[in-house]
């Protein structure tokens, strides 16, 4: 048994559907600018680059339920709704062919944003991981086991601030599907069991204060409703 100097934080995981049982959390990867609309609002070129990632830490996923505590060092803290796919079986260079193979489920999640700091970071030419991976920055839903949900391909994404529509998609608008994404990464880093990949939003992301109501989902995978907390 291996001993430590320091007591080891306790393993991050998600919550599965019906299921006293967790998923643990290995490591967190986000798609970036996966809808065209999405790229557009962005300012950027939609056509089919290759996708690029960026990391969270994986005890930044939080239950999309409750109140998420409002972020220090922001005042535009942006949503972003996404399909959320759980890897279960590792690889490396996976074929996008065999891709699905190793995927354990899916949900929906948001990928909250501290959007000024961003954009300064971007400004400055600095790394911009504080403005994704801060605390309770991945409010998720529990996972559906493949087993009972299939591989969605299709299906609305949608989120809603105080009942007011801002974000409406599709799946089948991704201009990365879920095998070609796992492949490209497996090709970037060796998967893992216990990974997560949150592949991308639609358009339409916005701001959300503190006091908020957030809610949303996918088609056949699920619903969430969270509260946005008071500004520290």
């Amino acid at each position: 048994m291996t001993e430590y100097v320091i007591t080891p934080a306790a393993t991050p995981s998600l919550a599965v559907e019906g299921q006293e049982a967790r998923f643990p959390l290995r490591r967190v990867y986000c798609v970036g600018r996966n809808y065209s609309e999405h790229a557009r609002e962005m300012g950027h070129d939609p056509d089919r680059e290759p996708p690029f990632f960026f990391s969270k830490p994986a005890d930044a996923v939080v239950p999309a339920s409750g109140e998420v505590p409002y972020p220090t060092l922001t005042s535009d803290l942006h949503h972003e709704v996404e399909l959320v796919v759980a890897i279960g079986v590792g690889g490396k260079n996976i074929a996008v062919e065999n891709a699905l193979e190793h995927v354990w489920g899916y949900t929906v999640g948001v990928d909250l944003t501290r959007r000024d700091m961003q954009a300064q970071a971007k400004k400055a030419g600095r790394p911009w991981d504080l403005s994704k991976g801060f605390d309770a920055s991945a409010p998720t839903n529990p996972l559906l086991p493949v087993s009972q949900v299939g591989h969605p391909v299709k299906g609305i994404i949608s989120l809603s601030v105080n009942g007011e529509e801002r974000q409406h998609g599709h799946l089948s608008e991704q201009i990365w599907s879920v095998p070609e994404v796992i492949s490209y990464l497996s090709h970037a880093v060796e998967l893992q069991p216990g990974d997560l990949i949150y592949t991308g939003t639609p358009a339409g992301v916005g701001e959300i204060k503190p006091g908020d109501v957030v809610t949303g989902g996918i088609k056949n995978i699920g619903n969430f409703s969270f509260k946005m907390g008071e500004k520290p």
